[in-house]
């Protein structure tokens, strides 16, 4: 059944009470001028045109969406399928948004970008959209996260950018933000700050969205191809939430569809050992936007922690939140360790190995699946486990041994 639902930021950016601009006045201007060119860039068929030519022919779109038989079987109930985000260029979801920033920068004649990562799929794939238009990159990192995801810190070095670590509070993905904006008010007038999620002040909320649609664009002319219906069920992980709302934004119409975004759960649900925003979180301003905030008794952002650095964040971007006030998304977290055997889990009957942040999505289907038999249910892969080897390794000593197999006899 389909109804009138919509989810669209009203003429200030706000999705109801939350998103927002809450930016120093230096900001106000080139958020203005990006309104007005994601407007015209929009509008133009030609750029348009561009984009669709590098989604296909450089990023690898469409994406497959797979039918997990061997996963559906070994569960015996809902029917699984898995929209393989994972297999674009670069290895995850960030590249449709990187490209389509990098063009819209290049239309703006910005000529240097920046940008923060968490688990290091947007540095790198904002890395690789810079080398393609020869552009200035710069990429900002927590200490923290460069130690976990040292591969995509290569990766990001050797397309040619700066990657800066940033030392202050958690050294993770919040402060890396917070060092790239300080950044961007230097350097308003030259550079482009390529928003690696559906946060930050409007427009970026919309625009990452935007740029993620074809996700649940894809998914829904899939499956309805394949199946003949809608799905009943669709699951993605939510850091700031970019490859959730681009695979919901299709169904938010449909509201037989459940709509399921899974947050990290961390070590527990104590503040500070866990990044579930609805799980305590309180509406709070960050990073330019009104959202659910993770906060202390004083009112400053938590301390978290995820073993996935992607959702290792303190905000949950603005349209997941007024999604969760209206009761059209579903919201709830998935613990380090459920992360983890969900992980193996997929790897032993699939022969996928998921990013750790997917892996939250795959625990939330896993977990629902075998008491919903006959309904059809969709997880978004949204990147792939390449680079969180060194997290597995450490995680799962006994297949890091020297001879962990023993001689067939």
């Amino acid at each position: 059944m389909t109804s009138h639902v919509t989810s669209e930021p009203d003429a200030t950016g706000h999705f109801g009470p939350y998103g927002g601009r809450f930016v120093p006045e230096v900001l106000m201007a080139p958020l203005e001028e990006l309104e007005q060119a994601y407007k015209a860039a929009s509008a133009d068929p030609a750029f348009q045109a561009e984009l669709t030519d590098l989604l296909t022919h450089y990023a690898g779109r469409p994406t497959p969406l797979y039918y997990a038989r061997r996963l559906s079987e070994t569960l015996g109930g809902a029917k699984i399928y898995i929209k393989r985000e994972d297999l674009l260029h670069t290895g995850a979801h960030k590249i449709n948004n990187c490209l389509g920033q990098a063009l819209l920068a290049r239309r703006m004649g910005k000529k240097r970008i920046i940008a923060e990562t968490g688990a290091g799929q947007h540095g790198v794939a904002t890395a690789s959209a810079c080398a393609l238009f020869g552009l200035e990159c710069v990429v900002y990192m927590g200490e923290e996260d460069m130690r976990r995801q040292r591969l995509n810190v290569f990766r990001m070095r050797l397309m040619g950018a700066t990657v800066v670590g940033v030392a202050n509070g958690s050294r993770t993905l919040k402060d890396a933000i917070s060092e790239a904006m300080r950044d961007w008010v230097t350097n308003v007038h030259t550079t482009h700050y390529l928003l690696g999620s559906a946060l930050g002040a409007h427009p970026y909320p919309l625009m990452v969205r935007d740029f993620h649609r074809v996700i649940g664009d894809e998914t829904r002319a899939e499956i309805l191809k394949r199946e003949g219906r809608l799905p009943d069920s669709i699951f993605a992980c939510v850091g700031g939430g970019s490859n959730a709302i681009g695979m919901f934004h299709a169904f938010i119409g449909d509201e037989n569809v459940k709509l399921i975004g899974i947050e990290a759960g961390g070590r527990s649900l104590k503040l500070g050992e866990h990044a579930a925003r609805f799980e305590g979180g309180a509406p709070g301003v960050l990073h330019g936007a009104k959202s659910y905030l993770l906060q202390d008794a004083d009112g400053q952002a938590a301390l978290t922690h995820s073993v996935s650095a992607g959702l290792d964040y303190v905000l949950i971007g603005p349209e997941h939140a007024w999604l969760h006030d209206r009761g059209r998304a579903e919201y709830t977290s998935c613990s380090d360790a459920e992360a983890l055997a969900a992980a193996k889990k997929l790897a032993r009957t699939e022969g996928i190995i998921p990013a750790l942040e997917s892996a939250h999505a795959v625990h939330e289907t896993i977990r629902r699946a075998p008491a919903e038999p006959g309904k059809l249910f969709v997880v978004n892969l949204s990147g792939r486990g390449d680079k969180d080897t060194d997290i597995y390794r450490e995680n799962f000593p006994e297949l890091d041994a020297a001879d962990p197999n023993p001689k067939a006899v």
